[in-house]
Parts: C-alpha cells; structure tokens; sequence
C-alpha cells in the first residue's frame, strides 16, 4: 500500500467500514463476531463504528473469525496498519500551539513505565538545559515561554522511579554546538548528574571505533504500546506493534555500540572541558 500521508486521517473510517462491510457479507452479526474472537460486542461496534483503532492483533482475530482470505484480508491488513500510523507535521504543531504538543507528551509519560530514547542528532527535551530547550525552538515564531516551561516541567517524570528511562545519544547529538561553548559544556555536564539517577541508564557511541549500523531517524518507544519517529518535517507515530518491535530490536542493537557508566560519564566529561578549552 503505498504511503500517502494525507490518508492517514481517513483511514480508520476506511477501516471500519470495510471491517463492517466484511462481517455482512459473512452473513455474522456483531454479538456473533464478538463471541468467536473474545471479544466485547462493545468493542466490535466501537471498531465498526470507527471510535475505536483495533490493534493488528485484533485484525488477525476478525478475519479468521470471518474466514476472510486473499485480497479481501490483504486489504483490511493494509486498512489496519495505516491507521495504526498517525501523521504529525511540525506546521499543524506549530498552528495548534507546542504547548499542546507537550501537553500530548506528558499524557503518554504518564501511562508509560519503560522509555527508550535513541537521539541521533540533538538532545532530547527531557535531559535539555533551559538554554538548550530555548534554543531548539528558537526559529518558532510567537511567543514560546509556554512551550518552554511545559518541556521544563515534564522533566520531573525523570525522578519517578516507578519508570524506567534508557538514552542513547550519539557523539554528534551530545556535541552538536546548539549553544555557545561553555552553555554546551553545562548541557553535557547535565547529562552527567543524570546519568546517575538510579532510574535512568544514558550511554553515548562515539564516533571512534566501527559502527556497522546506519540509524537514519531519532527515535523514541514507549512500553510495547508506541514508537515515535522523527523527520525534517514531522513525526510519525506507529501503534503496530511490528512497527514498535522492529524499533526495540533496533535500540538493543544500538545498545550494543553505547558506553555507559563511567566510561559514559568519563567521555561527556572530557566534551564538556574541549568546549571551555581556549581554541588554539
């Protein structure tokens, strides 16, 4: 199926008509249906009705029920994996205000308990400076002291030790030099006094040595439940859960390549004097 962003908002209504026109013409009824895949007649109604974006699973689950095969269930499954992928562009964000968007964020932080960051090119607002969280969005017009202060304050999610947090960073995404020198060095310095929260495991891969692996996007999953990939122009959020395995399994790849530890923080260290070193 191919990719058309501009479809993504119309596809659970797609979705659930064709779920609903599937099940007629099986000649099955809801209650029926909800019974043979265990499921609530709730549930198949929110679905059909298009309130609800049934899992991949769930799909699966319907089609042996209804014994749909060949182009018909090809079609549902396609259905079903684009409205499991929602589309953000940076503009509508922008038209809606970032402070919802953060607002967005810190509703997902609160029901999520396992965090995997992957940073390929900045730092990530919940381990930023003040300085460093002004300056990623300083080319937003309008006031943004918002914006600012809801990304501060979704830092506090950092000190729930019911959650578990793991960044991974880049050399180019902890040295990229968003801020004058010695605000840069503050910046690393930060990601040090994290590093050390019983909670939080931040590991860097630096640039020496050989990475056989080509991370094209930064990246964020949430538990099993969502992956959040970031582009020049948006991001795309992928509730599949093929989707968020494949990103878990290109983490723990990642994972293999990162220093953490002391040999993390020995490394951030030795960044953060080369910026309030005097250039020669």
């Amino acid at each position: 199926m191919t990719f058309e962003p501009e479809r993504l908002g119309q596809s659970r209504s797609d979705l659930a008509e064709a779920l609903r026109s599937a099940r007629k013409r099986a000649g099955k009824t809801q209650t029926w249906l909800a019974r043979r895949c265990n499921m609530s007649q709730t549930k198949i109604s929110n679905v059909e009705s298009g309130k609800l974006t049934p899992a991949m699973v769930d799909i699966e689950l319907i089609l042996e029920a209804l014994e749909a095969t060949g182009p018909e269930a090809e079609k549902l499954l396609a259905l079903a994996r684009t409205a499991n992928t929602e589309w953000q562009d940076h503009w509508s964000s922008r038209r809606r205000g970032l402070d919802k968007k953060q607002n967005e964020l810190a509703r997902l932080e609160v029901v999520s308990t396992e965090f995997r960051f992957f940073l390929l090119s900045m730092i990530t607002g919940l381990l930023a400076t003040p300085e460093y969280v002004r300056a990623s969005i300083a080319d937003v017009p309008g006031d943004q002291t918002k914006t600012i202060a809801k990304k501060l304050e979704r830092q506090q999610v950092l000190y729930d030790s019911t959650k578990s947090f793991t960044f991974i960073l880049t050399e180019q995404a902890a040295r990229w030099p968003l801020l004058p020198p010695m605000a840069m060095a503050m910046q690393l310095d930060r990601l040090v006094s994290i590093s050390r929260l019983p909670n939080v495991r931040l590991g860097v891969i630096p640039l020496s040595g050989h990475v056989p692996e080509r991370p094209l996007n930064t990246f964020t999953v949430y538990d099993r439940r969502l992956a959040t990939v970031e582009t020049g122009t948006g991001a795309l959020i992928l509730r599949d859960h093929r989707d968020v395995n494949a990103y878990r399994e290109d983490f723990s790849r990642y994972e293999e390549y990162a220093l953490f530890g002391d040999e993390c923080r020995a490394l951030l260290t030795e960044w953060s004097t080369a910026f309030t070193r005097p250039h020669q």
